[in-house]
């Protein structure tokens, strides 16, 4: 049993909690509209298919994906600045700091003030989640670099571009996808509440109407798909850090 992968394991924890899950809800008589059981909850997302994955499940996902995607392009843009230049990391790194200080939840608002209700202001939300992660860890990796090898390569006659290409930029492929891991789960985190705050559509939205109406089902059924969503996102990046760094892919022991 120790040998099963993690995928059989995680599969029976999940099974044994919504076993424990629905008998509660049923064993205590707990009120559908404080805690539905998840057949409830599995029964709301087939009656809501159409809405929930015809309409808000793709509205959340392109404010994810515009949003994380501007992040990327700007973020590694900045990391690669403030690496090359030791103006602009002095000048731009500290604010990079000091905006993680104060609370997101409270810049939501004025970002929505900004940017208004449309798409614009859910995709600046969930850049206001994820630019951090990026360009933080890519910078970091940037100057991760092994010291001997990089003596090494100017000692050979390297130039700044050659280092950059053949040193830094691979050592720092890890730190990135570090970064991208963490900012692929925020960007949900961020579109949603963007779509709290304002929105005619999206799984945040139709989460808040639900807790509104007290439709408890329905607004599990829309957490379940948000956490979906975050999974999936976290394996796809997993999936691309394994293709573009395949040197720290863990080496499996063999029997003797």
């Amino acid at each position: 049993m120790g040998q099963w992968p993690r995928s059989v394991w995680f599969g029976i924890s999940i099974a044994l909690f919504l076993i424990v899950w629905e008998a509660g809800c049923r064993l205590l008589h707990v009120p559908p509209f404080i805690l539905p059981p998840p057949s409830a909850v599995v029964v709301s997302l087939w009656d809501l298919r159409a809405t929930l994955f015809g309409l808000h499940l793709w509205v959340t996902l392109k404010e994810v994906l515009l949003g994380l995607s501007v992040s990327i392009l700007f973020g590694i843009l900045l990391a690669f600045a403030m690496n090359m230049s030791r103006v602009v990391e002095r000048l731009v790194y500290p604010y990079i700091v000091i905006s993680q200080t104060i609370p997101i939840i409270a810049l939501s608002p004025v970002f929505i003030l900004w940017f208004g209700y449309d798409l614009s202001g859910k995709i600046a939300i969930t850049i206001l989640f994820t630019f951090f992660p990026i360009v933080v860890n890519t910078y970091d990796g940037l100057h991760s670099t092994d010291k001997e090898m990089l003596q090494l390569l100017k000692t050979m006659g390297a130039n700044r571009v050659q280092i950059f290409t053949k040193l830094q930029l691979p050592s720092s492929l890890p730190h990135f996808f570090s970064g991208l891991k963490v900012a692929a789960t925020y960007s949900v985190a961020g579109a949603t509440i963007g779509e709290w705050l304002g929105a005619s559509e999206g799984l945040g939205y139709f989460g808040r109407r639900a807790s509104g109406n007290f439709q408890a089902p329905a607004l599990f059924a829309s957490v379940f798909l948000l956490s979906v969503l975050g999974m999936l996102l976290f394996w796809l990046v997993g999936r691309l850090e394994k293709h573009f760094t395949p040197h720290k892919r863990p080496r499996r022991k063999t029997s003797k």
